[in-house]
């Protein structure tokens, strides 16, 4: 178990196994970013040098270790490229690249740009994440990193730096326990078994004195069907492992404002009878990272105490191949009467959330956000790193917010008055599902869940590109499951409780 402590000691000064600094591209060549002065100084001359020869350039990504022979304390100096930037973006990044090249030492000092608040934060959140791993499957589990990380900063004693640290912990354990959850084998993780995880979970977050209060019920597919969910038990229905709808609560004492959060959990998905071709299928265990954003996200703002009133719904469901299947030209009932024509099984997501959304709204909650894996399209749109934010313009807007103090990249996309055109063009039914045009898809399913949060503010959060990186780490992004979204949402919680 790694332990964080943050410091205003000099890296110069400083005796860990190794120091790490930023290495900035300046205008006359690579240097030392000014956090790491002192380093620069002890090396005197022979630095800039001692970086050309190495070939450092400072570009963001590199990371370059030098033995110090007795320059500073520490035995081990790490360069790592700050790029042109020096801004908590750069720095998350920078951390995160580091983090993952010094996993044999014992202790290491984190020297990056972190002279305020936003900075700790994004250097803590950074190295936490950059150095996941996910080991549960592994025959050793055992993980590398080091026993004891300092984060450095010249602003460590000031109350607001101590807090962003320790709110910044939170806050990663809650997007690490989001990535361990979306890299899960999906059939140790169908919706009965995610739905015991997210009990063991809540059990956990709320034990012991000054625990937060959770509630949480766990409806299954009996109750799902007295209730008329139709849409969750309509893509369930063709797979042995039964649908769930996990509502959770949180209302504090004193809290002005009312969020309700609802998250896609499609434990795997295959397309059902709209079958996925087969190599579009491996990493469709990821098709429930909605769920357990909203559900960590949850925990996160509970454990740091924001005066929100939170009402979180996480609809699971397996979308399988079966005689049991929904089919194309079906007509399911949502939850509070809507009827829905299917017209694409693989559009399976927007059903779920149709009836976890009217669940929402007879909270009469001020502002709902749903998180989704939603549509291919949004991807095509805005690449895989990018989330696609729809809704009503103000609560975008603030989502927008929240996502850049966040760190996280999001953009903002239209519901043109034309898809209002589309998911009423059924025949038989009061909503299309679908309609096969290939233009605007996101923006299709987009209208389509509005249909169903009650005319209240909203915004939806299609997360199908950076959910999962399916690539090599970047940045602070390791392969598998990112937790994209758990960040955006507590900060945008965090702004909500500062409303009067």
């Amino acid at each position: 178990m790694t332990s964080y402590t943050l410091r205003s000691a000099s890296p110069a000064k400083t005796r860990c196994d190794a120091v790490v600094v930023g290495v900035v591209q300046g205008a006359k060549g690579p240097e030392l970013d000014g956090a790491a002065g002192d380093v620069a100084s002890a090396y005197g001359r022979k630095l800039r040098p001692l970086m050309s020869g190495l070939g450092v350039t400072g570009k963001s990504g590199e990371v370059v270790k030098v033995p110090t022979a007795g320059a500073i304390p520490s035995p081990l100096l790490v360069l790592v490229g700050l790029g042109r930037n020096q801004d908590a973006t750069a720095v998350r990044r920078a951390a995160g690249v580091a983090a993952r090249a010094v996993t044999n030492a014992a202790s290491v000092a984190v020297a990056l740009p972190a002279d305020s608040a936003e900075l700790v934060r994004a250097v803590t959140e950074g190295w936490e994440l950059g150095g996941y791993a996910f080991t549960a499957y592994k025959k050793d589990e055992k993980k590398d990193g080091p026993g004891e990380v300092v984060v450095l900063s010249a602003a460590a004693r000031r109350k607001e730096v101590i807090t962003a640290f320790e709110e910044s912990r939170v806050v990663t354990r809650a997007v690490a326990a989001t990535r361990d959850w979306v890299n899960t084998p999906p059939g140790d993780l169908t919706p009965p078994k995610f739905a015991d995880a997210v009990v063991a979970a809540t059990k956990e977050v709320t034990r012991g004195r000054g625990a937060p209060k959770i509630g949480i019920r766990v409806l299954d597919e009996e109750e799902l069907a007295e209730l008329g969910c139709g849409g969750i038990l309509g893509v369930g229905m063709g797979s042995s492992a039964a649908p769930r709808l996990v509502e959770l609560t949180y209302a504090p004492k004193g809290a002005r404002h009312h969020l309700a959060l609802v998250g896609k959990g499609i434990t795997f998905d295959s397309g059902g009878l709209t079958i996925k071709p087969a190599a579009s299928m491996n990493d469709m265990k990821s098709d429930m990272a909605g769920a357990a954003a909203i559900v960590q996200a949850t925990y996160a703002i509970a454990t740091l105490g924001l005066p929100v009133r939170i009402s979180a719904f996480a609809p699971m469901a397996e979308n399988m191949v079966s005689g049991s299947s929904m089919r194309p030209g079906d007509v399911l009932t949502m939850y509070g009467g809507t009827t829905v024509e299917v017209l694409n099984t693989d559009a399976e997501g927007r059903l779920i959330l149709a009836d976890a959304l009217m669940r929402a709204t007879e909270q009469q909650p001020d502002v709902i956000l749903d998180v989704a894996t939603l549509t291919g399209h949004m991807v095509v749109a805005l690449g895989d790193r990018i989330s696609g934010v729809m809704g009503s313009d103000d609560v975008v807007a603030d989502v927008l917010v929240a996502a850049a103090t966040a760190g996280e990249e999001m953009w903002p996309m239209p519901i043109p008055e034309a898809m209002s055109e589309r998911i009423t063009s059924s025949k038989v039914a009061d909503l299309s599902q679908h309609d096969w045009i290939r233009w605007g898809g996101g923006l299709f399913a987009a209208a389509f869940l509005r249909e169903f949060t009650a005319g209240l503010p909203w915004a939806h959060l299609d997360i199908a590109g950076p959910s999962f990186n399916s690539g090599s780490a970047w940045g602070h992004q390791t392969p598998g499951g990112t937790g994209v979204a758990v960040a955006t949402l507590v900060d945008f919680a965090r702004a909500l409780a500062t409303r009067p």
